[in-house]
């Protein structure tokens, strides 16, 4: 972060201070959240959650370093700022920041491909200046002014990745970090149980480019129809990216490498140049056309783009990470997440980089599609199928049942799909029946945990057991 007195933060949040002799004393370290996380110079924000009360740890953190502790109470002996509202605190204190800080600040947000287009464009942009961005998927009111506080005076550019689970929730985001830039990259069913249907998620994805200044740009994807709608409702600049033609950044001669990984000619204002990436999956193709929007309008050339995304690679675990064991077998984890547009996008993908092997798709249910549930789980099983996937094994309850249904429906009988209870009978199966050269897909919603399986995969033998969650 960069440096600010205690007495000027207690300004911006509007807190009190105790037990601090000298509020003329900077923090010039990290503002963190876990406890674990401190050290010389920081701040250390203290929460209070149904199991842990970050005052408990208070003493901990200014022994290992803190300058002072922001939180909801005193603690004897320590120098704390208390404010009403630790969270709306933290988003004042960011939202000073991000005023201070003289540096572009760029927002996205979508259904699918946020993390990997958020990792995408901070790759680019860093070929042209020093650049902060969202690590992993801390994309909430909380992850989000964190980010933007580890900032520092040298950063230019500031990657903010939103998350949205209600109508409001970016138009808040967008308060405490506003952006100059804002990206919305699709339309889909992620979290459709909470909104109630795709027209209230474009709603509130839209609230992006409605925060958007004059001055600003809205980077639209010009393949989905209600993003490309989302253009009357910004007064910023509005850029267009995707396959169509009429897209101001698309791409051209879009194909597969044997291995799986996406080529084309990437084709700008600016003129045109060859990218080859280094991830897997066409589905990479839009985000990286999405990345390629927002650094053109921050001034790059085709060619410098065009370089920084073939070399770019994933940055956050557990998304479409491929390793090669040495027997042979190919395990691709992508387990952090899925809802039905990612696991198309990975059944996909593992097509293309199975072809002439044999393919396994250890899939698990997916979270929070409300009434869409069965019908979506359904269809997943039966594009493993239609894709010719070897062997579906559907992991958990009722949820992998309808994955393993739809896929006996549509015509595995039986043969190509396999529904089974947990990971650890999962991966029991995989052992016995995988072959050098067979390529496996791990992916499930978060809360299932089917990284565990990848992991045990990967450490090889066969002894020894996962977490089975």
């Amino acid at each position: 972060m960069i440096a600010l007195s205690l007495a000027e933060i207690a300004e911006v949040v509007g807190g009190q201070t105790y037990d601090i002799p000298d509020p003329s004393v900077q923090v010039t370290g990290s503002v963190v959240r876990d406890s674990r996380e401190a050290g010389p110079g920081s701040l250390f924000v203290a929460f209070v959650g149904e199991r842990v009360d970050g005052h408990d740890y208070a003493r901990a953190v200014v022994a290992a370093g803190s300058v002072a502790v922001l939180g909801s109470r005193p603690v004897d002996g320590v120098p704390v700022i208390v404010v009403a509202d630790v969270q709306k605190a933290l988003g004042a204190l960011a939202r000073h920041v991000v005023q201070r800080l003289g540096a572009t600040l760029v927002a996205l947000t979508g259904s699918a491909g946020k993390t990997s287009t958020k990792d995408l464009i901070a790759q680019v942009l860093r070929h042209k200046a020093p650049t902060v961005f969202t690590p992993g998927s801390l994309n909430n009111e909380i992850g989000l002014p964190l980010t933007a506080l580890s900032a520092t005076e040298e950063t230019r550019f500031l990657v903010l990745e939103m998350g949205a689970r209600g109508i409001g929730h970016i138009r808040y985001l967008a308060g405490l970090t506003p952006p100059r830039v804002g990206l919305v990259l699709n339309v889909g069913t992620a979290h459709i149980g909470e909104f109630g249907g795709r027209e209230q998620i474009a709603q509130a994805k839209g609230e992006l480019v409605e925060s958007l200044p004059r001055d600003g740009v809205a980077i639209l994807n010009a393949d989905d129809p209600l993003v490309r709608a989302m253009a009357s409702r910004t007064k910023a600049k509005v850029t267009l990216f995707g396959e169509s033609g009429e897209a101001d950044v698309r791409a051209e001669n879009v194909r597969l490498t044997d291995s799986g990984q996406p080529s084309f000619m990437l084709r700008t204002p600016s003129g045109c140049s060859d990218v080859t990436m280094r991830l897997y999956g066409e589905h990479h193709v839009s985000n990286a056309l999405a990345a390629a929007a927002v650094a053109h309008e921050l001034g790059m050339s085709a060619q410098e783009i065009a370089t920084a995304l073939s070399g770019a690679g994933s940055l956050s675990r557990w998304r479409m990470e491929v390793t090669e064991r040495p027997d042979g077998v190919t395990v691709v984890n992508d387990a952090y997440n899925a809802n039905p547009e990612s696991m198309r996008a990975a059944l996909r993908a593992l097509a293309a980089m199975g072809k002439g092997r044999r393919t396994w798709a250890v899939l698990g249910k997916m979270a929070e599609l409300g009434d869409e549930a069965l019908a979506e789980h359904d269809a997943v099983g039966r594009l493993a199928v239609r894709l010719n996937v070897g062997k579906l094994v559907a992991v958990g309850g009722r949820e992998a049942s309808w994955l393993q249904l739809g896929a006996y429906n549509e015509g595995s009988w039986g043969e190509e799909s396999v529904h089974v209870s947990d990971a650890q009978a999962a991966v029991d199966l995989l052992r016995s029946e995988l072959r050098p050269g067979d390529v496996v897909l791990v992916k499930a919603s978060r809360s299932v945990g089917l990284e565990s399986v990848a992991e045990a995969l990967l450490a090889g033998g066969t002894e020894g057991g996962v977490d089975a969650r």
